[in-house]
């Protein structure tokens, strides 16, 4: 089977080698460079290197050297045929058939290389040409070198009516393929001749990762519509896969294992001159999935950087959407955004290229820059407020499909909520007891549960008890527990209203013991529920605290009564999530039965585990007691 060169082209840029050897054999980065023993000869000291840059292996023990798919025949005995196909398969791409017709368009990728090379030698010609004379201004006034502009071979496309055409019939290329590699247009009256698509622009040349010519980016200079203008999809270009200056940041990004992503093309060129050749764009639109597989094959971390205005917040959330789904364990993105009406030029231009390493270094990770997105007008002193940024970080974060990275990022975001929660406790001491009575008095909601005295009982309500228990026999933890315990809404009216009772009562009396707590609170007429809470923890033959119940003893010091209730509390918020998430899968999995679905629908089950998944009435869960869950 005759493979269009093509095609194998394409799949050495999707697939890395050291992806493919790495998989054999454990290796270690250096520099540019992956190490490891050589997998063709018995060494004790590694001799086997792996150059991801120029896409091969080689062994400087045995002098085994070649590609990924070299790899693959020599270590698994495949044909060729049958390591392109597997290559192809785990890059996602189809192997095509071997026909004339395949043939023929390979033939003719091959040409059009040969014609945009020739497109670009005329534009840069054209720019040192009288004609090229407002292009080479605008350049210089940008602050580019002669070196820079040689770097990116930056041309001009002056406004000569056929001058491109003749340059390139001198070199013996086709009108037709000038059509076809996107330089002309050919217009739908066919009786009309094909003008030139760039005329009176800056011409930036896009290269493969290779450094080929594939397509243009031009800037028209004085007036008109569209200001900047890409070249059409081809043969050769399909926008949404390239990025601009790749071939030229490539070297840079693999030696710091770092690359910049940001807007345009003179941000690109801008960072190189100002000492930072590791800068890509995307070429008019937001980031895609291949482009993002592009990047973290430089680097685990890339860092997008936008300038700080309306358009670049949206273009940084636009990146984040694109990313989480395929985010895998340690590869993600890092946020920069520039000072409000800079862009890396002006910023460099201004104030040197340390200010800009500096914002570079202080790149925040994807899930920061959400925080920031939601969490922004959000006031966390209302029950409603944080409900809903939970609510809307936990959108994001289901459409993770790395259910490890989809569990870490899960966990983060409720710390985050808390540690916000305690930091605004520590800012206002005073202000936070009255802070709970009126939001609990504004935001409660009422929820019925199932229980049985039998099998099963409602481990939620279980642990309300044991928490309001602890602060009703030691009143003396509530400076360390009252401000979780006042966020709650109990399953129970009887055991909420008891609840709020008891933040009143204490806030109101810090001093108050708990034999006195308890005459207030028979006094002002929660005998009927202050006994049924506190029945539950008595043997019948003694009144002793059994089991799992002992950190509630009256005798028990201080911190072990915190670390109950810190573990209980802990149990219970995350039942609380579990069975929220659980509803949220289950939505999912009724409006759309996928094999992904369904797979997450049951890992959430095995989870949960105890989780009785036929929900009550009142949308509720059942749960089974089990005892090893509580504090023992």
């Amino acid at each position: 089977m005759a493979i269009p060169p093509g095609f194998l082209d394409e799949l050495r840029n999707r697939v890395s080698v050291s992806e493919i050897v790495g998989k054999r054999v454990k290796l270690t980065k250096k520099g540019r460079e992956h190490s490891g023993l050589c997998p063709f000869h018995n060494e004790k000291s590694p001799s086997f290197t792996v150059n991801d840059d120029k896409g091969f292996y080689h062994c400087f023990g045995c002098g085994a050297h070649g590609s990924a798919l070299d790899f693959l025949i020599n270590t698994e005995g495949l044909t060729f045929p049958e390591a392109v196909e597997r290559l192809a398969l785990q890059a996602g791409m189809d192997v095509p058939q071997d026909t004339p017709e395949q043939r023929e368009r390979s033939e003719k990728r091959n040409t059009l290389y040969d014609v945009m090379e020739h497109a670009t030698l005329y534009y840069e010609r054209a720019l040192k040409m009288p004609e090229g004379k407002i292009g080479l201004q605008y350049l210089k006034n940008r602050g580019l070198s002669e070196n820079t502009i040689k770097h990116f071979r930056l041309g001009y496309s002056p406004n000569i009516k056929g001058g491109l055409v003749a340059a390139l019939k001198r070199e013996g290329i086709d009108e037709r393929l000038m059509i076809e590699a996107g330089l002309l247009i050919q217009p739908d009256d066919r009786a009309r001749s094909p003008y030139e698509r760039f005329r009176e622009r800056v011409m930036f040349p896009i290269t493969d990762r290779r450094g080929k010519v594939i397509a243009f980016g031009g800037r028209l200079l004085g007036d008109g519509k569209p200001k900047y203008l890409n070249s059409p999809d081809t043969p050769l270009f399909h926008k949404g896969t390239v990025l601009y200056g790749l071939a030229q940041a490539r070297e840079s990004a693999h030696k710091k294992e770092e690359i910049i992503v940001t807007e345009g093309y003179m941000d690109v060129i801008a960072l190189a001159q100002g000492g930072f050749p590791n800068a890509v764009a995307p070429l008019g639109t937001a980031l895609t999935e291949d482009q993002i597989q592009l990047l973290w094959r430089m680097s685990r971390r890339p860092t997008l950087c936008f300038d700080g205005d309306a358009a670049g917040q949206r273009a940084a959330a636009r990146g984040a959407e694109r990313a989480l789904p395929h985010l895998k364990p340690g590869f993600g993105l890092k946020f920069v955004h520039l000072p409000e009406g800079e862009d890396p030029d002006s910023l460099i231009k201004k104030h040197g290229s340390d200010a800009m390493q500096t914002l570079l270094d202080k790149a925040i990770p994807l899930s920061e820059l959400l925080w920031r997105m939601e969490s922004e007008g959000i006031n966390l002193d209302t029950a409603e407020d944080r409900a809903y940024l939970e609510d809307q970080l936990k959108k994001h974060a289901f459409q993770i499909e790395d259910e490890s990275v989809k569990s870490h990022f899960l966990a983060a975001l409720k710390d985050r909520i808390w540690n916000e929660i305690r930091a605004k406790k520590d800012s206002k001491p005073f202000q936070r007891k009255r802070d709970w009575r009126a939001e609990k008095k504004n935001h409660r909601t009422h929820l019925e549960a199932k229980s049985s005295l039998n099998t099963k009982i409602n481990a939620q309500n279980w642990r309300e008890t044991l928490l309001l228990a602890a602060v009703i026999l030691h009143p003396n933890i509530i400076d360390e527990v009252g401000e979780r315990l006042g966020l709650l809404n109990f399953v129970s009216d009887s055991l909420d209203n008891l609840r709020q009772e008891v933040l009143k009562t204490l806030d109101g009396d810090l001093g108050l013991d708990s034999s006195a707590l308890q005459d207030h609170l028979v006094k002002n007429g929660f005998s009927g529920p202050l006994k049924s809470l506190l029945g539950k923890f008595h043997a019948p033959n003694g009144g002793k605290f059994i089991g799992h119940e002992t950190f509630l003893h009256p005798d028990r010091p201080i911190d072990v009564v915190l670390r109950g209730w810190d573990h209980t509390f802990t149990l219970y918020m995350n039942q609380r999530d579990l069975a929220t998430e659980f509803k949220e899968l289950k939505r999912r999995l009724e409006l759309e039965m996928t094999p992904q679905a369904l797979s997450q629908f049951q890992a959430h089950q095995k989870l949960m585990g105890m989780v009785d998944t036929d929900e009550d009435e009142t949308g509720g869960y059942s749960f089974k007691l089990n005892e090893e869950d509580l504090f023992d």
